[in-house]
C-alpha cells in the first residue's frame, strides 16, 4: 500500500487535477482510494489505511449530485435576484418599503449564508422567489443547497421505505438534516400527522443546535406552527424574520389588493361622514349607545387591532354602514381588506369543491384566513351545516389564534351562536363587543317632538 511521500504531511492530499485522473492514476494512494498516513509510530493512526482526497472529492461530488436530485430548484432556475422586481406592481410606498428590505436582506444572506432566513408572507408575495434566488445564486459560485418543498421533503423521505428505493431512510435523512444550505419552502402546507411533525422537529432541532445555514418560507403565523419549531424559528439570536406584506406579484395594480371576494365596492357610500347619529329621533339612552358605537368604530379603523364585534336586535340599526365604514376608511388607505358576507363566504368555499374551478380550496380558505383586515357582515344567517360550522370555528380560531384585525355584525343573540366561535367574540382580552340598542331606521320610532318651554 503506497504511503504519502512528504515526510511533513499526514496524509495525501492531492489536487482535484489528480483526482481527476482516477483511482487507480492517483499517485498517492493504492488505486482503491485509500493511503496510509506517514505519522510516527507512537501516533495512534500509524499504520491505519484513510480515504484518499482523491475519493473524498469522489464521495463529495456523489452527494451533491444525489442533493441536486433530491432538490427542486430546477423548477425554479429562472428565479434570481436579476428577474425580482424589488419595487413591486403599483405597491404603497410601505409595501415598496417593505418589498426591497426582503430583497436586499435576501441578497445579504446570498452572499455570506449564516444562521436562519424566515420569509414569511401570502401567497405570490416572492418569498419563494428569493428563497430561490438565494440558491440559484450560491449553486453558480459552486456551494451546495437543498431547495425543496416542505410536503415534498416528507414525500422523499417515506419514499425510502419502498423495497425499490437506491436510497435508505438514514441516508436520506443525513442528507437533509446535515445540507450546507437548506432551504424549505412553504412550511405549514404539509399533512401534520405525527410522523410528519415528528420528523420536521429532528430536523429542525438538529439544524438549530448545529447552527446549520437555513431558509425556510411560510405562508403560516407563527403562532399556527408546531410549538417545538415554533420555538427554535423565533431564536432573534439566530434567525432573521422577514415578513412580505406585498400583494400576489400574479396580480397588477393597487386595486388588486383588493380581494375579488370582497363585496365592499357595493357600500361605498356608508362612509363615517354619512352616517345618521338620529340624535333627533332617539330617547337619549339610545342615542348615546349609537353614538358610542360610532366612536368605538372610529378607533377601530384609525388604527385597527384584534376584534370588533357589533350586535343588535333585529337589523337595520346601523351595524352594517359602521363595518363598512370601517373597511372603506382602511381601504382608502391604500391597505386591503376583505369584506363579505357570511353566507357568500362559505359559498366560495364550496365553489371551489367544482371541477372548473381554478382555484383551490386551501388557497380561497387561506386567503380568507389571512386577509390583514376581515370584516363578516351577517354572521347567524348561514345555513349551520356541520361543514359550515366547522369552516367557520377554524376561520374564527385562526385569527383569534393570530390576533388578526377582525370586524364582524350579527343580529343573532351570542347565546345562540355556535359556542365555539362565541367563547371567542366575548373574549375582552382581544374583543370588543358592541350591543346596538337602537332599532331599526327603517319606521321603528316616531321622532320626538320638541317640548313646548316651560312657562
Amino acid at each position: 500500500m503506497n504511503t504519502a511521500t512528504s515526510s511533513n504531511a499526514e496524509t495525501a492530499v492531492p489536487t482535484q487535477e489528480q483526482a481527476g485522473l482516477g483511482k487507480a492514476d492517483c499517485p498517492h494512494c493504492d488505486g482503491l482510494g485509500y493511503v496510509v498516513p506517514n505519522v510516527p509510530a507512537t501516533h495512534p493512526g500509524f499504520g491505519r489505511a484513510v480515504v484518499c482526497s482523491c475519493r473524498a472529492i469522489e464521495q463529495e461530488m456523489a452527494r451533491q449530485e444525489t442533493l441536486q436530485r433530491v432538490s427542486q430548484i430546477g423548477m425554479l432556475k429562472e428565479c434570481t435576484f436579476d428577474s425580482f422586481l424589488p419595487d413591486g406592481h403599483g405597491l404603497t410606498p410601505d409595501k415598496q418599503r417593505n418589498l426591497r428590505i426582503a430583497y436586499d436582506t435576501a441578497l445579504d444572506y446570498a452572499k455570506n449564508p449564516q444562521g436562519w432566513l424566515l420569509l414569511k408572507g401570502g401567497y405570490g408575495c416572492g418569498k419563494t422567489h428569493l428563497a430561490a434566488a438565494i440558491a440559484n445564486h450560491r449553486l453558480s459560485m459552486g456551494h451546495p443547497v437543498l431547495f425543496v418543498n416542505t410536503p415534498d421533503l416528507l414525500d422523499h423521505l417515506r419514499s425510502t421505505y419502498s423495497p425499490s428505493s437506491d436510497t435508505s431512510y438514514d441516508q436520506r435523512f443525513e442528507q437533509v438534516r446535515n445540507a450546507p444550505l437548506l432551504i424549505l419552502d412553504d412550511l405549514g402546507t404539509q399533512s401534520n400527522t405525527e410522523w410528519a411533525q415528528e420528523k420536521l422537529y429532528q430536523i429542525f432541532n438538529h439544524r438549530y443546535n448545529a447552527r446549520l445555514a437555513t431558509i425556510i418560507t411560510t405562508n403560516e403565523e407563527l403562532d399556527a406552527i408546531e410549538i417545538r419549531i415554533r420555538s427554535r424559528m423565533m431564536d432573534l439570536g439566530l434567525v432573521r424574520i422577514v415578513p412580505i406584506t406585498a400583494p400576489d406579484f400574479r396580480h397588477t395594480g393597487v386595486d388588486q389588493e383588493q380581494s375579488e371576494l370582497s363585496t365592499l365596492s357595493l357600500h361605498s357610500d356608508q362612509v363615517f361622514e354619512r352616517f345618521d347619529l338620529r340624535e333627533r329621533e332617539l330617547p337619549r339612552a339610545q342615542a348615546e349607545n349609537l353614538r358610542r358605537a360610532y366612536e368605538t368604530a372610529r378607533e377601530f379603523a384609525a388604527e385597527p387591532a384584534d376584534w370588533l364585534v357589533l350586535n343588535s336586535v333585529g337589523y337595520g340599526n346601523g351595524k352594517t354602514h359602521l363595518a363598512a365604514a370601517i373597511a372603506n376608511y382602511v381601504a382608502n388607505q391604500g391597505e386591503p381588506v376583505l369584506f363579505i358576507v357570511v353566507p357568500d363566504l362559505l359559498d366560495h368555499l364550496r365553489a371551489t369543491f367544482n371541477p372548473a374551478s381554478g382555484t383551490r380550496l386551501d388557497k380561497r380558505f387561506d386567503e380568507i384566513k389571512k386577509a390583514p383586515l376581515l370584516v363578516l357582515d351577517d354572521l347567524g344567517t348561514e345555513s349551520a351545516t356541520a361543514w359550515a360550522r366547522e369552516k367557520l370555528y377554524q376561520l374564527f380560531n385562526y385569527r383569534y389564534t393570530a390576533r388578526l384585525p377582525t370586524v364582524i355584525t350579527t343580529a343573532t343573540p351570542v347565546d345562540e351562536i355556535d359556542p365555539r366561535l362565541a367563547t371567542r367574540m366575548l373574549d375582552g382580552s382581544r374583543c370588543t363587543f358592541f350591543l346596538i340598542e337602537a332599532p331599526s331606521y327603517r319606521g321603528g320610532v316616531k321622532p320626538r317632538r320638541a317640548r313646548p318651554p316651560r312657562k
